[in-house]
């Protein structure tokens, strides 16, 4: 039997001729990125050394421009630790501040076929770049940071072969909401994308995809490479790279043929995604405090552009609030530029610079208790946006764009 794509880039990053699920592959880490809360009192510990200063990238995103003095106090520390050993690949607070996944892939850090470390549970992001990126934990990326090295262990891959083209209207959010509602979760396994609808999906698509990979629960999640990617990566990276395709008998635990022009707009209900996902219509109606489109999921300039052209000539509720969080400044400039940003800002949406922010409940719009949200964001537990008692629902930016208008959830074509 022939190797999966996450099974032959563990392989060559671990020396094997092959490997497969059930193994354990010690394997090199091509790239190392720190983010702001790797600095952060409980997680940092100073190092003596640094592997290989150009295998690092530090990114500042959590907590961007600093919201209090702890906060402050890390970047500090985050500075220093750049400073000393050299790191020039640094995003600081300014026009190239972003989110660390959205930064890793605009700057195209992590190459197809390499192996990525990072502390955040997103990491998975920069699968769509045909890589192997995984969030590991705080003592785990110290030693990678540090001797150059972390270890995996295999685990099975589930393919999902793409047809057809999403409807207008229809995201690659909704294709997430749709396998997770239907598939479930994918613990202690790969997801591995592929197929003819490749051309008609767009990278910025592509990385929402691998994004919500985390909340599938999946060890890796990655995309066949193809002509798109190959000339999106040699544009923004010199750096010579070799893309891995999975071999034509590759075992798949699973096997999974999606038709996206049969897909319609999705919702999760409160509290998780998996199994708890409905077509938007079963939610309509359900009022709404605050509408939520940013994350390293849907800050993409695609997902701006979609909330623009839903919200073009119209108005954002009475009592609602519309916060938009651009995954990064390079994309706020696009949007600006675009003229997406002033379409927003004239149906009532508040634009914010780029940083994690209201996604993970940190700041630039906590909820409040018995708020309800929408939200084009990553994760919809309670909790997770502010207070315990709030209720958040997961959709796609026409869909938050949409409900924001209405002041309840609704389709994005009945408005």
């Amino acid at each position: 039997m022939g190797m999966t794509i996450i099974e032959k880039i563990l392989a060559r990053a671990s020396g094997a001729a092959k490997v497969g699920p059930g193994d354990l592959a010690v394997v090199d880490v091509d790239l190392a990125v720190l983010i702001d809360l790797s600095f952060s009192r409980g997680s940092w510990r100073d190092v003596l050394k640094v592997h290989d200063p150009e295998k690092v990238v530090v990114v500042f995103d959590h907590d961007v421009p600093a919201s209090n003095r702890d906060t402050a106090a890390m970047h500090v520390r985050g500075r220093d630790f750049v400073r000393r050993f050299g790191i020039h690949r640094f995003h600081d607070v300014g026009p190239d501040q972003g989110i660390s996944h959205v930064v890793v892939a605009e700057n195209a850090y992590c190459l197809p076929g390499t192996v990525m470390a990072c502390s955040d549970s997103h990491t998975c992001s920069a699968g769509a770049l045909n890589c192997a990126a995984r969030g590991l934990g705080a003592p785990d990326l110290l030693y990678a940071l540090t001797t150059g090295k972390t270890w995996f262990r295999v685990g099975e891959t589930i393919r999902y072969d793409l047809e057809g083209r999403l409807a207008e209207g229809v995201s690659a959010k909704d294709l997430f909401l749709h396998i997770a509602g239907t598939y479930g979760d994918h613990a202690n396994q790969n997801v591995e994308y592929g197929g003819s609808a490749l051309p008609y999906l767009s990278i910025d698509a592509r990385r929402t995809l691998t994004t919500m990979g985390a909340e599938l629960s999946a060890e890796f999640s990655t995309f066949e490479p193809d002509a798109a990617l190959i000339d999106y990566v040699r544009a923004r990276n010199p750096t010579p790279f070799e893309p891995q395709y999975p071999d034509p008998d590759a075992a798949y635990a699973a096997r999974h043929r999606i038709d996206l022009g049969k897909l319609s707009p999705m919702v999760a209900l409160p509290d998780r995604v998996i199994r708890n996902t409905v077509p938007v219509e079963e939610a309509a109606g359900e009022p709404i405090q605050q509408a939520f489109i940013g994350s390293c999921a849907n800050g993409t300039l695609d997902d701006l552009a979609e909330a623009a052209r839903v919200l073009k000539d119209r108005h954002v509720a009475h009592g609602v609030r519309l916060l938009i969080t651009p995954g990064s400044q390079r994309i706020f400039a696009a949007a600006v530029k675009a003229g997406y940003v002033q379409t927003l800002l004239d149906a009532g949406a508040v634009v914010t610079p780029a940083t994690c922010g209201a996604c993970y409940g940190g700041h630039m719009g906590v909820l409040g208790p018995g708020e309800t949200c929408i939200t084009a964001s990553t994760r919809n537990f309670k909790g997770r946006m502010g207070d315990a008692t709030a209720r958040i629902y997961m959709a796609s930016p026409a869909t938050v764009a949409a409900s924001a208008v209405a002041g309840r959830i609704a389709h994005p074509g009945s408005i």
